[in-house]
């Protein structure tokens, strides 16, 4: 398992020789001691986002590089969850929604607008720190990572009614020193416990950012929030010869 730790904004995940694969900025993968999730600012806009982000570990006093995702949620809104070897880190906000509409039509007002909001900063976004006591090579990790994407859409839209947000990123590690396992599909073991850590990390950490009194809630349409996008659109569908 992780060993988290929370400092002047930053979450640190650390685990030594871990096999990450990343989204986001500094995606893609990388065997690092450690992983990041950090709040940036209200009115954020640096674009040397990993200059930025060696800048705020040096603050926090984290030596150790890796793969680091950014936030507008405060850290102290993360929760974590664990289940049978595998441990999800999650902070989630709604600021900034998206909705798939399944017959392809417009919204009415200003939610239609693919693009609305786009120029604004984003402070919402779901990140996941996914991580498994098991041995997996790059393409299982790979499909933890799509295992996570999948529960964390499920879980948004039982809770939200939206499939996430336009800034949403995940980091899933392994520990290559583990036990070995082929697959991470949501049939296997190291799935399923990654399914359900994340519907409770998300849970939790949406009712830890929006469940108090006096906050703002979770907006009920792309509409009623400060930003976010509603995916138009009919592509054409024919079959394949």
């Amino acid at each position: 398992m992780f060993e988290s730790e929370i400092s002047a904004g930053v979450l640190c995940a650390r685990r030594p020789g871990t096999r990450w694969l990343a989204t986001g900025f500094s995606g893609g993968y990388e065997t690092a001691d450690a992983a990041y999730n950090v709040t940036v600012p209200e009115g954020f806009d640096r674009t040397d986002l990993a200059e930025y982000v060696a800048e705020r570990r040096e603050r926090a006093g984290f030596e150790a590089t890796g793969p680091a995702m950014l936030t507008g949620v405060e850290q102290r809104h993360a929760r974590r969850a664990r289940l049978d070897g595998v441990e999800v880190v999650a902070t989630t906000g709604v600021s900034n929604p998206a909705v798939l509409p399944m017959g392809g039509e417009a919204t009415e007002g200003p939610a239609a607008a693919s693009d609305r909001g786009d120029d604004s900063p984003r402070a919402g976004t779901v990140n996941l720190v996914v991580g498994t006591t098991r041995a997996l090579a790059d393409g299982a990790l790979a499909t933890l990572l799509s295992t996570a994407v999948e529960a964390k859409t499920a879980t948004m839209l039982a809770e939200t009614g939206f499939t996430g947000t336009t800034s949403d990123a995940v980091v899933v590690g392994s520990d290559p020193t583990g036990e070995t396992e082929a697959f991470a599909g949501s049939a296997t073991p190291v799935g399923r416990a990654a399914r359900v850590c994340v519907r409770d990390a998300v849970r939790a950490t949406l009712d830890a950012r929006y469940g108090g009194e006096g906050g703002d809630g979770i907006p009920d349409t792309v509409e009623g929030a400060d930003y976010g996008v509603v995916s138009t659109g009919d592509a054409t569908v024919s079959r394949v010869d």
